[in-house]
């Protein structure tokens, strides 16, 4: 979900169109009912495609869901096809710094000039199915509906060969399963918004199978066996096609590397040794084969091989930012979006397996809907060995949990209270967690771990002058 500013006056109208902007889009889209406020339907999302013209249409679609890894498959699914020379548009969610991030031609986010002009182009539209969902007593389209109407609508104007399209939140009624996949891609599933979602595994991958169509090609991570069994079940009522990733195909080898790790994969039609996967992690190494499996069903219904040289072309252009991310040097300070207990889990493995640091001092923001709990429990199991010292702090999401509710989490996890720092600020927080790192003569390098939320690593990214991100 989407960690976003403010919410703006929802009673401000839209700028002239002189002063019109990406900003002042955003503003608009700000003013609408936030991400986190899900509105369980599906019907103005295809009434707003109905009238222009069905838009989800106009190319093949990968729809990708899940709980973890959807967006960094996303990015490996849309490497591969470029590699393949297909003009792909890829949507994603949330963003780091700019929300044109979200919608992205080519690997690059949109231009902003498209970005305004398309908004501009199909708001009267969008303003035809407002009022008739106030008519109606409902809620006008959401943020999360707006900005999946004017990505489809982006995609049909450039135009692109094929969609990759990552699910927001759920999936039977998430505002892009107005989209048929043409390969259904599902990530691993564990607890999160359970608020919305449900509270087991179970209860999620029930609203994560809705992107589940007939006419399509399944390709599904390893899942718990509770969400493995609704998958399977899914994807035999719709009389689909699916592979499980550890049945089918799966991570054959891998070997950690500087900056990355060499793997071997085992696709679902053919094998494909020792490429050079420029992401860091166990987690990393499945999205990757996740993502070549539905490469191989979307390229060649899972039948036919990819070449292992246009693959290798493919590793060479994957980037995931915000994911393990280094921002600086002597101290090393990285940045991780983990923002879910299997999340963090995840990535502190990677962590260690890669970095090598004997001492790590963690800086942390959580937002309200989060498991905050659960979060600081996994990192006092992950990095109580390393950590001495953590910062609690925030970023500017008015849904961020306040600095001191944190320490008072992250004490009943089990970290020391003399050990935490608080402040609201997290140019703050990054300055004192440098200040902690002990380069002693120990031998051992330390580091500054950034994590909680995607918000504070963006924010972060910003601070810290990280080149633009691509979401």
């Amino acid at each position: 979900m989407s960690d976003d500013a403010p919410q703006c006056d929802a009673g401000a109208g839209p700028p002239a169109m002189d002063e019109f902007s990406v900003e002042s889009v955003y503003a608009e889209l700000l003013a609408r009912a936030p991400e986190n406020a899900m509105e369980p339907r599906m019907d103005p999302m295809f009434r707003a495609m109905d009238i222009l013209g069905d838009p989800q249409r106009a190319a093949p679609a990968i729809h990708i869901t899940g709980t973890n890894g959807k967006t960094s498959t996303a990015r490996m699914v849309e490497a591969g096809l470029l590699a393949h020379d297909l003009r792909v548009g890829r949507y994603t969610s949330p963003h780091l710094s700019s929300v044109t991030e979200r919608i992205c031609i080519d690997g690059e986010p949109a231009a902003d000039e498209t970005f305004v002009r398309i908004w501009d182009e199909i708001r009267p539209f969008i303003t035809i199915v407002d009022d008739e969902l106030r008519v109606r007593g409902e809620v006008p389209l959401t943020y999360f509906e707006c900005l999946t109407i004017l990505a489809f609508a982006v995609f049909a104007d450039e135009p692109v060969d094929v969609m990759v399209i990552e699910v927001g939140l759920g999936g039977i009624t998430d505002a892009t399963n107005v989209v048929d996949g043409v390969v259904q891609v599902i990530t691993p599933i564990s607890l999160d918004h359970t608020d919305l979602l449900g509270d087991s595994e179970r209860d999620i991958a029930l609203e994560k199978t809705g992107i589940i169509s007939a006419g399509g090609f399944v390709i599904s991570a390893a899942q718990v066996p509770d969400a493995a069994d609704v998958v399977l079940e899914a994807a035999r009522e719709q009389e689909v096609e699916f592979r499980f990733e550890g049945v089918e195909f799966g991570v054959e080898s891998r070997t950690p590397g500087v900056g990355g790790q060499q793997v071997t994969v085992q696709g679902i039609a053919g094998r494909y040794p020792d490429l050079l996967l420029p992401l860091l992690g166990a987690h990393q190494a499945e999205n990757f084969a996740v993502a070549v499996a539905a490469l191989e069903a979307f390229l060649g219904g899972g039948t036919r091989e990819l070449e292992l040289s246009t693959l290798q072309v493919a590793c060479e252009n994957i980037t995931s930012p915000g994911r393990l991310e280094t921002l600086r040097a002597h101290p090393s300070i990285i940045v991780d979006a983990a923002h879910n207990p299997a999340g963090v889990e995840a990535s502190a493995q990677a962590l260690k397996e890669s970095f090598g640091l004997g001492q790590l001092v963690l800086v942390v923001g959580i937002l309200q809907e989060k498991d905050a709990r659960e979060i600081f429990r996994t990192l006092y199991a992950q990095y109580s060995d390393l950590t001495e010292d953590i910062c609690l702090t925030q970023s500017t999401s008015p849904r961020a949990i306040a600095p001191a509710r944190l320490a008072e989490l992250a004490i009943d996890a089990g970290f020391r209270e003399e050990d935490l720092h608080i402040t609201e600020r997290l140019d703050e927080a990054i300055d004192w967690a440098v200040g902690r790192v002990d380069e002693s003569e120990t031998g051992l390098t330390g580091g500054v771990l950034v994590t909680g939320s995607i918000t504070v690593v963006g924010e972060a990214r910003t601070l810290l002058k990280a080149d633009r991100p691509q979401s």
